[in-house]
């Protein structure tokens, strides 16, 4: 097992890790030894954890024998920083009896100590972030930053002229009035405006604080006041008019800024962009420098706040280091180029809120030099691909539900084209995906490329990535959420690979990624060098709770002492909440949720996800599966159909999708809509339905782990409805509460079927 030893350039107190070798990986390399990468045991997983559940329920504490071996040391450093900070190596044992607080704080003015290695990755010399976009506009000062679309014609931006807004920007909030460790909060899409708020309002010396565009007022209110946020930008009057709701409830908030369309009316302390880039554009650096020069990497400049899908959002403090060391080592390890070499190309359309967006978007491109071009605001109601098309990305994040979209798309045209077509479409498909699964079982290097699959390529797979605007694509991602097996499949029969990465909010976005020459499919990857990973408590099948280790590990929460507790065990281990196990060759396998996990009143222990993703693959109508069963008797299922969704507003409507409305002809069934089905009302697709649940009942493990009731719902889940989270996250709780009745009928007339056959019929 490597040891990473405290950097030789800070002052660091020494943990050495948990000696639980089995159970514990480590990644240690040289910043320079990209070519050794394959040969480092790492592990990780494909999505983002449900960061908004406390990560702190656990079982227990670890049950390995582990010893502490503290071994202090004080080795003087000089960084090029302005100020000393500390660092910590990660801890020898999990054990409660030394506690060190100062890896973690709740304070927004706190400090941390820094979880620095001597050698590789961990150990890269600190930085701020104006450090850090310091040097990209050093480096890449003439290539372009930002592009977007205005009408029909698109605008960009360099690097100089991006860290000048920036800079205008902060100083426009100096004089506003924005204190130190204050919020700033951005409201609305993805934007150079919303780039250079979030930047500059920590040039300015307070923190970056998203808002999530489907926030309710109150919901704003509750962020706002949390981070005592003196400043709110806003997209348009439709998020102006939630702050407007809340605004006599925010002592702290001194004026409000739209940086979309005319302002509709005049309000003391209310500003158009314009009107808000000038206010600092005369204003002397003085100010600004002094501010930016007290600055420390391991201070807090951005908050991150959960979803709060089991109560009030928490604050995610992340440090200058968080955000400046994670682009660093996830850029180096995906293996980006640098803008001198080749320019990276991304799109940013995911919810900048969410620490995946932040990270892609406007962290690890900042770090390589690359282009960020904007989605249009209505990006995941159509247009997402004309940008695409236009764009032609590099690399792209989708969340899983985007994938899915796409297939439903994909398959959707497909059923449409000429019977000659759709036979070459199947036959390019399979060997796409015969040759792609052979690439991957040997991790990329393939001796010979098959004839067929050159022909399918010039066929079929250069036309689709071109129609998806994928066609210089190399590094396709998923992550925030779980995603199907189905759809990955169905992307690498296209010779589209999607790569699965996994984290949290709470680790600066990523700890594991897949590679092109290192994934499996349902694997999340393996593990960012400079980082390590323990499997806690694990089972006798190597399933045990994964907890982190890094220079991406958070802060804490702000001002909740007892939550980062919860989340960060005596010695700094992150305890991430989710169920895991490596393979033989270190790839982590996600295996479900310790809070999702269902325990029937039989005591079996049964994680809801493989099951309901089991169903929704044998019902291609499924759009959505929830387990039920927590305490009961038995097994039931909640489930909704495939829908079309409002465009405007993103509710799901009665309508069925045209995939849906086929394959109910394909079963016989005449339905068009979801009220035509919902609770049993056709008796073609019940029977449908029920034949793809015996199918996955038969391959239960368990009588206990078989599905004894179901029943479909007259809506599909969504983000407007409430159970679904900004991530397309299934919000269980939210869930159980809309659906309490259909939930208690299951239950009313306790009967225990031991066979799939005697299945009870819906309510």
């Amino acid at each position: 097992m490597i040891v990473c030893e405290p950097a030789a350039m800070s002052t660091a107190v020494v943990m050495d890790p948990p000696r639980d070798d089995s159970n514990l990986q480590s990644s240690c390399v040289t910043g320079d030894s990209i070519a050794s990468l394959d040969e480092v045991t790492m592990d990780s997983t494909a999505n983002e954890s449900s960061e908004e559940e406390s990560a702190g329920e656990r079982e227990a504490e670890t049950g390995a024998n582990t010893e502490l071996t503290n071994n202090p040391t004080d080795i003087p450093t000089e960084w090029p920083t302005h100020t000393q900070t500390v660092s910590a190596q990660r801890p020898d044992s999990l054990s409660l009896a030394v506690a060190k607080p100062d890896l973690w704080t709740s304070s927004g003015d706190g400090e941390v100590k820094l979880r620095m290695g001597e050698s590789g990755f961990a150990s890269e010399p600190p930085l701020t972030v104006d450090q850090m976009f310091k040097t990209a506009v050093e480096r890449f000062g003439s290539y372009t930053a930002l592009g977007w679309k205005e009408g029909e014609q698109t605008k960009t931006i360099n690097y100089q002229e991006y860290y000048q807004a920036c800079r205008t920007a902060a100083k426009s909030f100096l004089k506003l009035g924005l204190e130190r460790y204050h919020g700033v909060g951005i409201l609305g899409f993805n934007s150079a405006e919303w780039f250079i708020s979030d930047i500059a309002a920590i040039l300015a010396g307070g923190f970056a604080v998203g808002i999530y565009t489907t926030n309710s007022p109150d919901a704003c209110q509750y962020v706002a006041e949390n981070c005592k946020a003196n400043i709110i930008v806003v997209e348009n009057h439709k998020q102006l008019q939630k702050i407007l709701q809340v605004q006599d409830k925010l002592p702290h908030l001194k004026a409000i800024i739209q940086y979309k369309d005319a302002l509709k009316e005049k309000r003391p302390n209310l500003y158009t962009w314009a009107e808000f880039m000038e206010l600092g554009r005369d204003e002397p650096d003085t100010k600004l420098d002094d501010i930016i020069a007290i600055q420390k990497p391991n201070q807090c400049c951005t908050l991150i706040y959960t979803s709060g899908t089991t109560g009030q959002p928490k604050g995610v403090m992340l440090s200058h280091d968080n955000l400046t060391w994670t682009a660093f080592a996830v850029g180096r390890y995906v293996r980006l180029a640098e803008a001198t070499k080749s320019q990276e190309m991304v799109v940013s359309y995911l919810p900048l809120s969410h620490i995946a967006a932040q990270m892609v978007d406007i962290w690890v491109t900042m770090k390589v030099g690359g282009a960020t071009y904007f989605a249009q605001p209505d990006a995941l109601k159509g247009s997402l691909v004309n940008t695409m098309r236009e764009v032609r990305p590099t690399a792209f994040m989708g969340v899983p539900r985007v994938w899915e979209k796409m297939q439903e798309k994909m398959k959707s045209v497909g059923a449409k084209s000429s019977t000659v077509r759709r036979k070459v479409a199947v036959w390019a498909k399979g060997v796409g995906l015969q040759t792609n699964l052979s690439k991957m079982n040997q991790n990329g290097a393939m001796a010979r490329t098959p004839m067929n699959y050159r022909l399918a390529k010039k066929l079929v797979f250069k036309k689709v990535r071109k129609a998806l605007g994928l066609d210089r694509c190399t590094k396709c991602y998923t992550g925030a959420a779980p995603i199907t097996k189905d759809t990955l499949e169905f992307f690498l029969s296209l010779d589209i690979p999607v790569y699965e990465l996994y984290g949290m909010s709470e680790s600066t976005g990523p700890h594991t990624i897949s590679l092109p020459d290192a994934f499996r499919l349902t694997s999340v990857g393996k593990l960012i060098p400079g980082c390590e990973t323990k499997i806690n408590n694990p089972d006798e099948e190597g399933n045990g709770e994964i907890c982190f280790w890094g220079r991406h590990v958070f802060m804490g929460y702000l001002n909740q002492a007892d939550k980062t507790e919860d989340a960060l065990d005596a010695e700094g281990w992150l305890h991430s909440g989710d169920l895991g196990k490596h393979d033989d060759n270190g790839f982590l396998f996600i295996t479900g949720r310790i809070k999702e996990l269902i325990i029937t009143a039989g005591g079996e222990n049964i994680p809801p996800v493989p099951i309901e993703d089991a169903v929704k693959e044998a019902v291609p109508l499924v759009s959505n599966a929830m387990l039920i069963g927590d305490k009961r008797k038995f097994l039931a299922m909640l489930l909704t159909i495939k829908c079309q969704v409002n465009g405007d507003t993103g509710a799901p409507e009665d309508e069925l999708m045209p995939e849906a409305i086929e394959l109910c002809r394909k079963l016989g069934s005449n339905a068009t809509r979801v009220s035509e089905i919902a609770g049993g009302r056709d008796p073609v697709i019940h029977a449908a339905i029920q034949e793809g649940i015996n199918r996955v009942n038969e391959k239960a493990t368990s009588n206990a782990q078989r599905i004894q009731k179901w029943t479909i719902l007259n809506q599909d889940f969504s983000i407007p409805g409430g159970e679904l989270g900004p991530t397309m996250k299934l919000k269980r709780p939210v869930v159980m509460k809309m659906y309490k009745e259909q939930v208690e009928n299951f239950y009313k007339e306790v009967v225990t079927p031991s066979t799939p056959d005697n299945s009870m019929p819906p309510k």
